[in-house]
């Protein structure tokens, strides 16, 4: 069965759920009551079980689709040979508090105008709760449908009837008459004519968008990019979903496939530096309110990713869904939450560092638990791990895990310095910093091959290696680096601008695609290392790899096929990260270096 591709879907959120909308305009992907809720549309997964809310214009197989300009409110057209009609598709939202400025309205809105002559409509709402494991009971009561067994109600200005457990309803529209599908997945505010919610929904983003004063390179993707962020960005806690979606394969067909429904703290200081970076403080304190939230959790061990509202579960498979394209299992949960990844210790104190250095507002608490987790890293920086990539094996010496160990130390002892804390063992921790600088030169370089390696006593190279100069271990144009960047680009690449994140086995079937992530990390370390041009060129050809709405998944084949969860949040963050670099083609991370040097007003005290 033919499947549309990963990034023809249209991505809408009202950043507490999220939706995805195929291409022949059907609602493919809709979980509730939140983003890591149940799939009750998820024929992104199987076409046959899966659940979803059809709409279409006699006449008009495919529309013409964009987002209205600085929103994620996706607007339809559709040439038919009687008529054309125009649509819109968003989940609504309303301005909110200061510290919470987008409120979830919970609702889905579809609505359909005959923009010229006569066009018929045609809906059909199928959701199916327990991932299309079950079907709907639907019952009509004052003047709405409502779903037993699954938390929706839905208004419309067509005629509906139950048919099995589909919603069902046609109309012919003339020329300038509307038709409006509303589907409520929670407590909503007081109701509003749809015409009301489109205005508020588009107003509500765009207020948001201008809130960035971002005018150099690539300020286009990248303030759409900053846009697709926010949408990511769950309402209840600030948490970033790495990406809406579960279980779209790295290899099509294959078994790797995975639930990105979680937050990753290797995003964590990304993230925060291009939030205020981009003028959006406030979602970056609110980030780190939930980063250090996390990290006041018992033990000594921090998890590498945890769920938005800071609960992780198990990961298990649901047999009864077919995969997108047949790429089974289907996964909800993820098991990576017990690798132990040094790696995260790094992220967490360097987003911590440049929190501080931009608002002063770390509280001694605050560095209190920050600092019990420098002190472990300390401790424990030479045991092996498994490493950012999440190879399921055993653990190891990973070059990038002790760098961002390296990183967690360097930014503790700047934390220290910055908080006037006396009492931080600092001598202790630069000494320890120093020596695992030198042992990772020493070890996890190969002077043959004239790279970094992978891991110690490894000849092969990761794309995670990339980092170095951009976390500051060591400068861009090191020879060393610059080695390295070579080697990954020799060994890695698997068509233009495309790379690998690693060509070793790591115990799975198959092989996945480049990784985008990497892809536009590798245009940061070429600014860092002076190939600006170089860097310029591989941006622009990463830029042509988007999808027809902006959008980018985890990973592409050689053939510019998407793969994996989409869209991915650290593809847009690294996009933004290489675009401030190009902007800044300053001789070290753009993002940090404007960090040191443009604090933010603090932020205003709330309350008596």
């Amino acid at each position: 069965m033919t499947v549309p591709p990963i990034d023809s879907y249209a991505f809408l959120s009202d950043t507490h759920t999220t939706a995805l909308v195929g291409p022949d305009g059907a609602v493919e992907w809709f979980c509730v009551p939140h983003a890591e809720g149940d799939a009750v549309c998820a024929r992104l997964l199987d076409r046959r079980v899966g659940g979803s809310f059809a709409l279409s214009v006699a006449g008009c197989p495919e529309p013409v689709r964009r987002y209205l300009p600085d929103t994620l409110v996706v607007e339809s057209r559709y040439p038919a040979a009687t008529g054309t009609a125009v649509g819109q598709d968003f989940l609504a939202i309303r301005p909110g508090a200061p510290d919470r400025p987008i409120h979830a309205e919970k609702l889905l809105v579809r609505r359909v105008t005959a923009e010229r002559g006569t066009v018929r409509l045609a809906i059909r709402l199928r959701p199916r709760p327990g991932y299309g494991a079950a079907a709907a009971e639907w019952a009509a009561a004052d003047g709405r449908w409502q779903a037993r067994g699954v938390p929706l109600d839905v208004r419309a200005t067509l005629p509906l009837a139950a048919d099995g457990g589909s919603l069902c309803g046609e109309i012919e529209l003339p020329e300038g008459a509307t038709a409006t599908v509303l589907i409520g997945y929670g407590e909503r505010s007081g109701p509003a004519a749809p015409q009301e919610l489109l205005d508020r929904t588009c107003r509500t983003w765009r207020d948001w968008s201008a809130r960035s004063d971002y005018a150099g390179f690539g300020a286009d993707v990248v303030r759409h990019s900053a846009l697709v962020l926010r949408g990511l960005s769950f309402d209840e806690t600030g948490a970033l979903l790495a990406a809406p979606t579960t279980s779209l394969p790295e290899e099509i067909g294959g078994v790797r496939n995975w639930d990105y429904r979680f937050t990753w703290h290797r995003d964590a200081a990304l993230l925060l530096l291009a939030l205020f970076r981009l003028g959006h403080a406030e979602e970056g304190r609110r980030y780190l309110r939930f980063l250090l939230d996390v990290c006041s959790g018992p033990g000594d061990t921090l998890a590498p990713l945890v769920g938005i509202r800071g609960v992780t579960t198990d990961e298990q498979a649901l047999p009864h869904l077919s995969g997108y394209a047949g790429s089974t299992p289907v996964r909800i949960g993820n098991g990576a939450v017990g690798q132990v990844q040094f790696d995260t210790y790094g992220h967490v104190l360097d987003a911590a560092l440049a929190y501080q250095q931009l608002t002063g507002e770390l509280t001694a608490e605050q560095w209190r638990l920050l600092r019990r987790h420098v002190d472990v890293m300390a401790q424990r920086w030479r045991e092996p791990d498994h490493g950012i990539w999440e190879i399921r094996g055993p653990r190891r010496h990973y070059v990038n895990s002790k760098v961002m160990t390296w990183v967690c130390l360097d930014r503790g002892i700047r934390l220290a310095d910055l908080a006037g804390d006396h009492d931080a063992p600092v001598r202790r921790w630069r000494a320890e910093r120093d020596a695992l600088h030198a042992e990772v030169c020493d070890r996890g370089y190969d002077r043959e091959l004239g790279s970094f390696v992978m891991a110690y006593g490894s000849r092969e190279v990761d794309a995670g290696l990339l980092r170095i100069p951009v976390v500051g271990f060591l400068p861009g144009d090191d020879p060393r680096v610059a080695g390295t960047v070579d080697r990954i680009r020799e060994r890695l690449t698997i068509g233009p601008v495309l790379l690998r994140r690693y060509a070793v086995g790591d115990g799975l079937p198959g092989e996945e695609g480049a990784f985008l992530l990497c892809c536009f990390e590798l245009v940061s370390a070429l600014v860092l290392a002076g190939r600006r041009d170089d860097a310029r060129g591989v941006f622009d050809q990463l830029c042509g790899y988007a999808g027809p709405l902006g959008l980018y998944a985890e990973q592409l084949a050689a053939d510019g096929t998407a793969l994996g969860n989409y869209p991915q949040a650290f593809t847009h963050l690294a996009l933004i990260e290489a675009a401030l670099n190009l902007d800044g083609a300053a001789d070290r991370d753009a993002l940090h270096s404007w960090a040191e040097r443009h604090p933010i007003r603090p932020e205003p005290r709330r309350g008596p």
